[in-house]
């Protein structure tokens, strides 16, 4: 049976645990073994920052473990997705693992930008800061959209996916 990674910001939310059953059960039913975050047991006696490495080295080893990664690429604390989901997706992608990520609007990463919050100049979308929009037709950055399946949808729609590949 493949394993699936379950990569996301979804283990900052209250009910993290409770979303953790949802996903593994919903990899179970589509014939897959979903491995969550949070099913690590990590020691939490120790230091902040020893607590942080266990829960880093545990991640770590169970995305080695994992055949594909599913990540939840919505944005999180701002316009971008979560940053340590995208170092899930890199390194993941650097172990040739298959990699999905969903997000729950594909439009491009430009029209995202409301209309008060970019201008054009030069040619060019700026944000507010001035700093260039990347233009790619992609709903998020060059180096996500290019090493990472994105689909619109939530984590059953890339389960409906993989099984009609």
């Amino acid at each position: 049976m493949q394993k699936i990674y379950i990569a996301g910001p979804d283990v900052f939310e209250v009910n993290s645990i409770e979303i953790g059953e949802k996903l593994t059960a919903l990899c179970k039913k589509y014939g897959y073994e979903g491995l969550y975050p949070l099913d690590n047991v990590v020691d939490f006696s120790q230091s902040k920052q020893k607590i942080a490495r266990d829960i880093f080295d545990a991640n770590i080893l169970m995305i080695q473990k994992a055949d594909i990664i599913i990540a939840n690429l919505n944005s999180f604390r701002g316009k971008e997705p979560d940053s340590g989901t995208v170092f899930e997706c890199g390194y993941a992608y650097g172990l040739q693992k298959e990699v999905y990520g969903y997000i729950d609007n594909a439009c491009n990463y430009i029209d995202s930008f409301a209309e008060n919050e970019k201008f054009a100049k030069n040619g060019y979308f700026c944000d507010k800061n001035e700093r260039l929009i990347e233009d790619f037709d992609y709903p998020l950055n060059l180096m996500l959209a290019c090493s990472t399946k994105i689909i619109e949808g939530n984590f059953e729609t890339v389960l409906e996916f993989l099984k009609g590949k």
